[in-house]
């Protein structure tokens, strides 16, 4: 196990072309890089646990171009982003081939970079999996009242129209509710996430899901029970998992919180996997 001041966190200032990304690095070993969701910030991939760091592997996250600590662009779509990830990893001077992966937005966004380069990856995390380039994946009028809740109303206001917009028990709706006020209330430039809200789901990581069998790469597909996350719909991940030539799929049991709002679970389940393919060795 490395030492603790080793898996202390490292922050970095990338700049693009058209904005500044800000991030940190912790742990040492096998480089990882992990992207965020839409409207979310670098701490909500793996929620603050240092199991990766811990384990062998130099974990690199990053606020999204205008989420969190980054800056406003003009542009957010899933080629910008996989520009602004592709320009960390280089600016970073990270050792190819690298682990790369995220949840929902940054899942898309890893595979968008992967399939345009998939030499520089050695394996994909992928949790959370939206897209499908059907047209029942848009929902865009879900997402326009988000970007206005946010303008309008704030970190408040924005929570209070997702919780709004979930289907199940009071219990799960008050979490989700809690849980997007917290964060949205890290966001420097709310206006440009509220942008971001609008673009993102108008943009396309690819166009089906059949491309995803030309990734012939290790591949942990990381899906949830709809009953908890009906936005990442549980079918959608056996889709992916099933395209991608050297898939595994895992979840969470029925009932339990979404295995991808666990970052300590979550971080053992991607150090096992990694394990079995010898890239790390796992410590528990």
């Amino acid at each position: 196990m490395a030492p603790l001041a080793a898996v202390e966190p490292v922050p970095f200032e990338i700049s693009t072309a058209t904005s500044l990304i800000r991030g940190e690095s912790s742990g040492e070993g096998i480089d990882m890089v992990l992207c965020h969701g839409l409207s979310a910030t670098r701490r909500y991939v793996v929620h603050g646990s240092k199991v990766l760091p811990r384990n062998g592997f130099r974990l690199h996250v990053f606020d999204a171009r205008g989420h969190g600590e980054s800056e406003p662009a003009t542009e957010y779509t899933y080629g910008t982003m996989a520009d602004d990830l592709g320009q960390v990893i280089d600016q970073l001077g990270l050792e190819l081939p690298i682990v790369l992966g995220g949840h929902s937005m940054g899942c898309h966004t890893a595979l968008t970079y992967a399939l345009a380069d998939p030499g520089r990856v050695a394996a994909l995390i992928l949790a959370g999996p939206a897209f499908t380039g059907e047209e029942s994946d848009l929902e865009l009028d879900r997402w326009d009242r988000r970007a206005g809740a946010l303008e309008s109303g704030g970190a408040a206001e924005f929570a209070r129209v997702v919780g709004s917009q979930v289907d199940g028990p009071d219990e799960v709706r008050k979490k989700i509710t809690e849980l997007a006020r917290s964060r949205a209330e890290l966001h420097r430039h709310p206006e440009a996430v509220a942008e971001a809200l609008r673009q993102v789901p108008r943009s396309a990581p690819f166009s089906s899901v059949r491309e995803l069998e030309m990734l012939d790469l290790p591949a942990l597909v990381v899906g949830s029970h709809d009953e908890f996350d009906d936005g990442h719909p549980y079918a959608v991940a056996r889709r992916y998992a099933h395209a991608l030539p050297q898939a595994k799929m895992i979840s969470e049991e029925r009932g339990e919180s979404p295995l991808s709002w666990q970052g300590g679970r979550l971080s053992r389940e991607i150090a096992s996997f990694l394990e079995l393919l010898g890239t790390a060795d796992a410590d528990g």
